[in-house]
């Protein structure tokens, strides 16, 4: 059996996507899967943006691009950092990536060093540990909870600090959480930070998903001083439903950025050119369908908060932005299912998908054990279904 990297060991597959691969497979077969599982919109990608890339394919638009990406999409992403989000960087400061996944992976690879620490904040989407380690770094968790809408304690970040810390991310709107730090808790961060240099990395993919009033801020927004070292990760998969387009990228210190390029050149080189294209336009052409889809993911979030909390054992902070709710299912935990205990969240996954077809990705992935995710990326119809289901299952509970 050949021997594989050490570093793998420490690596584990993706949750999210495994469970939607058994979801997928079990429905191949015929199975009446419901499925709360996938990170993506169930919408198609808006018209403009496809028109595009089939203007860019009719033009022979089908060869290698610099690896960082073509002069037009970059300059859109500087235009759009300083419009909407008041941040200030130079095409140079910018590269474009396959996926914003990419762009975590770069950034990793070409800062950390063995032993380097990156404090991430828990619940963390599920590849930011994984991705640290296979850098060689280690990951240091802080741990938040839900009574504090998820929301860490500066004194907390302080503790974890150490001469090693190269990294803190933020992810607001949080996947799995839903939830969107505060000024105020941005500010603590900042706070907690300010006498170390290490870098702020905030992972933005869900930002034009909120359903609360205020509009959308990151750290740089309320500590500028933080600026000249933070590194901005953002992508198209969320906002414009393009998924499988697989297009990110990240803006950042100049020297950063080139690091993160070089990892590039030796790895993908370019992002697909053709998605390149039809990023400009997501960028530059009319935003109506994506609030169209805002809208609706709004409506959903209430359906699906309010279907959550009625199910008793079951807790739902209604969700702020992104498009999961987070129940707590701590009550349902030490329970039995027709003589199966119920474990953990994991287990509780488990039941819920092979005996009533309902695919919920379990917390303990996500460093919150005792929660589940539901995604409300699908119709009304489906989580009215779904809803019920998890309500049968709850109720047959022992």
């Amino acid at each position: 059996m050949t021997q594989l990297a050490k570093r793998l060991k420490a690596v584990k597959p993706s949750p999210t996507l495994s469970l939607n691969a058994k979801a997928k497979a079990l429905a191949a077969k015929g199975a009446d899967v419901l499925s709360f599982a996938a990170g993506e919109p169930d919408f198609d990608t808006p018209t403009h943006i496809k028109d595009a890339a089939k203007a860019a394919l009719d033009a022979g638009f089908t060869k290698y691009t610099a690896t960082g990406g073509i002069p037009e999409l970059k300059a859109a992403i500087v235009d759009k950092l300083k419009k909407e989000n008041q941040l200030t960087f130079t095409p140079e400061q910018v590269v474009v990536t396959v996926g914003g996944k990419q762009a975590l992976y770069n950034l990793f690879q070409a800062l950390l060093s063995p032993g380097d620490e990156v404090i991430i904040l828990a619940p963390y989407w599920v590849s930011y540990l994984d991705m640290v380690r296979l850098a060689d770094g280690e990951p240091v968790v802080i741990e938040t909870s839900v009574e504090n809408g998820w929301e860490p304690d500066p004194a907390a970040i302080r503790k974890a600090l150490s001469p090693r810390t190269r990294a803190i991310i933020i992810n607001s709107p949080s996947n799995p959480s839903g939830a969107v730090l505060s000024r105020a808790a941005l500010a603590g961060i900042a706070d907690a930070i300010k006498g170390s240099d290490c870098l702020v990395v905030t992972d933005d993919i869900y930002e034009r998903l909120l359903y609360v009033p205020g509009g959308f801020y990151n750290i740089a927004n309320v500590a500028p001083e933080l600026a000249p070292r933070t590194v901005v990760v953002n992508g198209f998969s969320k906002a414009y439903a393009m998924t499988g387009w697989r297009l990110g990228y990240a803006a950042g210190p100049k020297d950063v950025i080139a690091g993160m390029q070089m990892v590039q050149d030796q790895s993908t080189s370019n992002a697909n050119s053709i998605t390149q294209k039809a990023a400009v336009a997501a960028l530059t052409g009319p935003q109506a369908p994506l609030d169209a889809m805002v809208a609706e993911f709004t409506k959903r979030a209430a359906m699906m908060t309010d279907g959550l909390n009625r199910i008793p054992g079951v807790k739902c902070r209604k969700p702020e932005g992104a498009f999961y709710c987070f129940p707590d299912v701590g009550a349902l935990i030490g329970r039995s299912y027709k003589g199966t205990a119920v474990t953990g969240s994991v287990k509780l996954s488990e039941i819920l998908l092979d005996e009533f077809l309902l695919a919920a990705v379990p917390g303990e992935p996500f460093g919150a054990e005792g929660f589940l995710r539901f995604s409300f990326a699908t119709s009304p119809q489906i989580i009215e279904k779904g809803l019920d289901r998890f309500a049968k299952l709850v109720a047959a509970l022992s």
